[in-house]
């Protein structure tokens, strides 16, 4: 079982990450996140990932179980082919792995899925992996209230209803750890890419208010900050921008005519680079003792632009807050 400190100080650990626009020419190096260098041990530890079906999800659902961990592997719309694939290496490799059904658009599945994780485990959750995600294309302008509104409630309002539904267990035990899978794009910005960047900066504004917030408790909060990485989502966004772009009239198109060329087509999205770059940052992450996780971590073996921006939003909040009442949950996440 995984437990935590309440308020110790923390170091904040910078990660690595990439811009969109250098998604193409990423290389396929490693981070030093390898279990064959650091063998890491998760035996005990539940945890609860959302968008399994693929992606970070699918390769972290594996990864953690692999190293002992008891997983709860959530994706929507079961049965589906993934599930049963999943299942069936599960019992294969004799992993602990359960499959639900949640949909984080939906809130009486959120509410059912994460009661059933408790059920399994007599009440307690350890780790809470905010991973599912969408993406759309196109300027701003182009995303009209029906696709604003899929991308918050996917992105931004999805992980408020997991949160809200794990944080009470997570309160009683006195310990917890939340991941928010963000981007690098949730702290830097790429035309073009719709509402993405709007719903991953709110992720990430989200996320470290929560780990203020819950530090007394005992519970932590890590952003995880990924590049470009050759995940589904690239291939899943085709058809919802193809619907978009089908609803906008030509004054729209016409007016923004490189951003809406290309809207409903799939791009390479992430190059060469290991997507195990992620579920290995998570894991080393969850096995590090309690009150040295860090609050960001950027993700990607090539550049990370994010990195600054991280650094200089640690300083400021430092300055704005340490002397306040506020000052020692500020400092035991940002330290």
């Amino acid at each position: 079982m995984l437990h935590t400190a309440g308020m110790n100080r923390r170091h904040l650990m910078l990660g690595a990450g990439v811009l969109a626009a250098s998604y193409a020419v990423a290389s396929a190096a490693k981070t030093d996140d390898s279990p064959a260098l650091e063998p890491i041990d998760l035996s005990g530890v539940s945890i609860l990932i959302t968008g399994c079906s693929s992606g970070f999800g699918r390769l972290g659902a594996e990864h953690y179980a692999r190293l002992g961990a008891k997983v709860f592997a959530t994706m929507r719309n079961l049965p589906r082919p993934e599930a049963t694939e999943l299942e069936t290496l599960a019992a294969r490799e004799n992993l602990d792995i359960s499959v639900l059904e949640i949909d984080i658009t939906k809130q009486h599945q959120v509410t059912a899925g994460v009661a059933a994780a408790l059920d399994a485990t007599g009440g307690t959750l350890d780790v809470l992996i905010n991973n599912a995600g969408m993406a759309l294309s196109g300027p701003i302008e182009a995303q009209d209230m029906i696709a604003t509104h899929l991308l918050f409630d996917t992105n931004v309002y999805g992980a408020q209803r997991m949160i809200r539904a794990a944080l009470p267990a997570m309160r009683t035990q006195g310990h917890g750890l939340i991941f928010n899978v963000t981007s690098q794009l949730g702290r830097v910005i790429i035309p073009g890419i719709g509402q993405y960047s709007p719903t991953k900066f709110a992720l990430e504004a989200l996320s470290e208010q929560l780990a203020y917030e819950v530090a007394s408790h005992g519970i932590e909060v890590t952003i995880i900050q990924p590049g470009g990485y050759p995940t589904e989502i690239w291939a899943k966004q085709v058809d919802p921008s193809k619907a978009l772009k089908s609803r906008l009239s030509d004054d729209v198109l016409q007016a923004y005519p490189r951003m809406t060329a290309g809207m409903g087509t799939q791009n390479n999205g992430g190059g060469n680079t290991d997507p195990m770059d992620i579920p290995r940052a998570i894991a080393k992450t969850i096995a590090q003792p309690a009150g040295s996780r860090p609050l960001r971590i950027a993700l990607h073996p090539v550049a990370r632009p994010q990195e600054a921006i991280n650094t200089v939003s640690a300083q400021v909040q430092r300055a704005m807050l340490e002397d306040s009442p506020y000052g020692p949950a500020v400092k035991s996440v940002l330290d």
